[in-house]
C-alpha cells in the first residue's frame, strides 16, 4: 500500500466558469488557472501522483504548455489513472476536503463522488468528499479563492 497527500488553491475571478469536482456549479465567479481550474480533481491527482512518488500535476501537465490551456481536469485525471494502473495499483480509498466559503457545496457532492469514482474505476464508496468553510477567515472565508486537499491509499492490484 501506499499513501499520497495532494493540496490545490486557485483564486475565484470573474467570469470564468466554477467547476469543482468535475461539475459545473452556478456561481457568480469561478477559479482563475491555466486549465478549468478544478481544485478537488487537481489534489486528487497531486495525491496519487504523491502516492507513486511520480513527482506532481505540474509536472506531468505545465502551465507552460498550450496543449492543457483550458482543459477539462477530467482528461488530466483520466490520464493519471493510466499512470496508476501502469504502475500497477489501484484506489483502495480517497478522502478529500473542499475549503469554500460560498457556494454551498453539499448538494453537488454526490455527483462528484459518482464522476470521479468512475474516472478512477473503483467503487463510488471509496470516495469521500467533504465541504467546509473557514468560518469567514483567511483568503476562502473572504471569497478570494478555494482551495481542496485529498489524501489517497493505492494498494498493489491482485
Amino acid at each position: 500500500m501506499r499513501v499520497g497527500l495532494g493540496y490545490d488553491v486557485h483564486a475565484l475571478v470573474n467570469d470564468r466558469k466554477l467547476i469543482i469536482g468535475g461539475i459545473e456549479i452556478p456561481y457568480d465567479k469561478g477559479l482563475l488557472g491555466h486549465s478549468d481550474a478544478d481544485v478537488l480533481i487537481h489534489a486528487i491527482m497531486d495525491s496519487i501522483l504523491g502516492a507513486l512518488a511520480l513527482r506532481d500535476i505540474g509536472y506531468h501537465f505545465p502551465d507552460t504548455d498550450k496543449k492543457y490551456k483550458d482543459i477539462d481536469s477530467k482528461i488530466l485525471l483520466e490520464k493519471v489513472f493510466k499512470l496508476m494502473d501502469e504502475e500497477g495499483y489501484e484506489i483502495n480509498n480517497i478522502d478529500c476536503v473542499v475549503a469554500c466559503q460560498k457556494p454551498k457545496l453539499k448538494d453537488y457532492i454526490d455527483s462528484m463522488r459518482e464522476i470521479i469514482s468512475k474516472i478512477l474505476n473503483t467503487e463510488i464508496n471509496n470516495v469521500s468528499i467533504k465541504a467546509t468553510t473557514t468560518e469567514k477567515l483567511g483568503f476562502v472565508g473572504r471569497k478570494e479563492g478555494i482551495s481542496a486537499q485529498a489524501i489517497c491509499l493505492l494498494r498493489r492490484k491482485v
